[in-house]
């Protein structure tokens, strides 16, 4: 009888070691870099059945584009970390609007903690009087309008985000507008835990998941983060994760659901200042027009980005499991954060992945 159970055990375990159900043990998990050190796991583009020859003509068009600092993540660890035109590892980089996601991601933060209610106005927490609508419209702002682009508030004024520049233009949530009045969610966070937005974001976002030295620097009256390469391919990485490191939940996964989905009718590219693509239209910064078609046509279509200003670029693809990130100046022109450029990457890039 022993034998008999013996025999049961080992079969009933080759089986299961053996199974296809998607849950393989064989299936490699997702590697996080460790909190205070500077070693990250590698992998090689061979080792994933990648086109190596397709790897210079990346780098050369990367630093004819006026590249500092590449990074391409597979489950986590890093597959190509490049760095040009005097830019290294350790130096630091703005975000510009690529940072706006990581407001998107306190604010998240803050609600679970129950610090806000993002369907709550924004005169809830900043008072009456943060902007020169009437009283009745600016009521309708919710600390969603902010997170969608969707206040009403007049985009043509510039980037001041004082009470006498924020003017009505549309009813908040019939109108998608890139502003800056988004920075409104920082002044939220604050007064709703009591701390600075600095100090919040950095015990809640930066420190937990290793993004050292990192910091918030005043430009022209706005708040733009600075930090390494690496620091934001951490932050990319969070969010391939649903908001999850290693085994503690940062950020809700529900609410990274709602970040990383179309979140209004107007603009179905945008999320919680997240772009996404794949979608059938978008509209651009500076813009009331709609332009029908996918965001970035060369792109996967269930990738979702942060864009800043002169093209710096998180991008995420679940469905391979990848980020990459680049920094540096614009590629061509000036751009407010999508540009031609991207296209033209992604087809280098696809030529390398594929």
């Amino acid at each position: 009888m022993k034998k008999i159970s013996l025999l049961f055990i080992m079969i009933t375990s080759f089986w299961s070691c053996n199974s296809d159900d998607g849950n393989s043990s064989n299936e490699e998990a997702m590697y996080f870099p460790p909190i205070g050190s500077s070693s990250w796991e590698t992998k090689t583009v061979a080792s994933l059945g990648w086109d190596e020859t397709q790897v210079q003509p990346l780098l050369d068009y990367l630093e004819l584009k006026n590249t500092k600092g590449f990074i391409i993540l597979h489950n986590g660890k890093i597959v190509m970390e490049n760095y040009f035109n005097g830019h290294s590892a350790t130096d630091p980089w703005y975000w510009a609007s690529a940072g706006k996601t990581l407001t998107a991601t306190v604010t998240g933060i803050a609600e679970q903690e129950g610090h806000l209610n993002i369907d709550n106005k924004v005169s809830d927490y900043l008072g009456t009087g943060w902007t020169s609508a009437p009283l009745a419209k600016e009521n309708l702002i919710t600390n969603k309008h902010l997170l969608t682009m969707s206040s009403g508030i007049n985009d043509a004024l510039g980037d001041d985000v004082s009470p006498a520049n924020l003017q009505y233009v549309a009813d908040a949530g019939t109108r998608w507008a890139y502003h800056n009045v988004y920075v409104k969610l920082q002044d939220v966070v604050a007064t709703s835990t009591g701390q600075t937005w600095s100090n919040y974001f950095n015990t809640k976002l930066r420190d937990k998941i290793g993004m050292t030295g990192g910091a918030w620097i005043q430009n022209g009256g706005l708040s733009v983060y600075w930090s390494t390469t690496r620091n934001m391919a951490r932050f990319g990485l969070l969010a391939l994760n649903s908001g999850k490191w290693e085994n503690k939940q940062i950020v809700p996964q529900a609410y990274m659901q709602n970040a990383t989905t179309t979140s209004q009718n107007i603009n179905l590219a945008y999320g919680y200042m997240w772009w996404l693509n794949g979608k059938s239209s978008f509209h651009l910064p500076q813009t009331q027009f709609q332009f029908n078609g996918t965001l970035i046509s060369t792109a996967p279509s269930d990738m979702y980005c942060a864009l800043g200003k002169n093209d710096q670029k998180i991008y995420v693809i679940p469905s391979r499991k990848i980020v990459i990130i680049r920094m540096g100046d614009a590629a061509d022109a000036e751009s407010f954060g999508l540009s031609d450029f991207d296209e033209v990457l992604w087809e280098k890039i696809s030529a390398v992945i594929n």
